[in-house]
């Protein structure tokens, strides 16, 4: 018998779960880009927690166990930032991504609150960028970090609404 995902908002026990989750994650970034200093590797549970109270933290849950996350915050503007989207790698390629990405939308969306929507990603982080395009995503910047990175910054309008499957 099978269980399915739930996505809910995180709460302060799941800290330490995200925390050795993301870790694992981003370990194919650090490798791709051959940095194993990024923040995601470095970053505390303190930190995470801090995160968790200031702004939305969303989990998707395989039973009790944290299988993936991901962070937004909607500044003054109406600019929501959208960051950390990481999926276990036993769970990915099965749309959960997707699932995680349309749940922060609409969390950061209530009430009218989010006008656009912006995240960033690694030039080379192919797979995070065709999931963004997918989603409706377009670049509206890139800034070069270092000779191995640049950091690509996509975004879309509220407006555009929730992602739709195209035939």
């Amino acid at each position: 018998m099978g269980m399915s995902v739930t996505i809910s908002e995180a709460t302060d026990t799941d800290a330490e779960q995200i925390l050795k989750l993301q870790y694992l994650c981003y370990q194919s970034e650090a490798e791709l880009y051959g940095d194993y200093s990024i923040e995601p590797l470095t970053q505390t549970l303190v930190s995470i927690k801090a995160e968790l109270a200031e702004g939305s933290v969303l989990v998707a849950r395989l039973g009790e166990e944290v299988v993936a996350s991901v962070r937004g915050t909607v500044d003054a503007a109406g600019t929501a930032r959208i960051g950390k989207l990481i999926v276990h790698p036993r769970m990915q390629r099965h749309g959960l991504g997707g699932r995680l990405l349309d749940a922060i939308e609409r969390r950061l969306g209530e009430g009218g609150t989010a006008q656009r929507f912006e995240l960033f990603t690694g030039h080379r982080s192919e797979s995070n960028l065709q999931l963004y395009r997918k989603h409706g995503y377009a670049p509206v910047r890139t800034r070069r970090v270092d000779d191995r990175l640049t950091v690509v910054t996509l975004s879309k309008d509220a407006e555009a609404g929730a992602y739709v499957t195209s035939a």
